[in-house]
């Protein structure tokens, strides 16, 4: 029996400071996958930027898990920013962008049902390449 890896959406397959590589695109933005096959831009490109109004649409597809980006550093929403995803019954991990990405790439190719909300600030200072 050969054994090959389960195909999801989208993988991660690098990013750098300020960007994120999806497949072989460079995206320069902050952007939300869904291990399903969408994808969607997110309109953020600050931290402190962020609303409720950012998290709500997380919810549409119901993951069980979102994953949360940060960017450069870990910071946690604040608790009305991720309140619909807890009462829908979905999870919510937090961490900088770059664990994130990592994070994603292994739960969506184990067919986990997962969502990853991806902070890409410019200047991000991050890792050059998934390790």
């Amino acid at each position: 029996m050969k054994f090959q890896p389960e195909r999801f959406g989208f993988a991660i397959t690098g990013y750098g400071p300020g960007w994120i590589a999806i497949g072989a695109e460079r995206v320069p933005h902050s952007v939300v996958l869904d291990s399903r096959g969408e994808r969607t831009d997110w309109r953020c490109t600050r931290f402190d930027d962020l609303t409720a109004a950012h998290f709500a649409p997380l919810a549409e597809s119901r993951p069980e898990l979102v994953v949360f980006g940060s960017g450069n550093a870990l910071r946690f929403p604040k608790p009305q920013w991720v309140r619909g995803l807890v009462e829908a019954g979905i999870g919510v991990e937090t961490m900088d962008t770059a664990a994130a990405c990592r994070t994603y790439n292994i739960l969506a190719s184990e067919g986990r049902r997962v969502v990853a909300a991806l902070l890409v600030e410019a200047g991000e200072k991050t890792p050059d390449a998934l390790k």
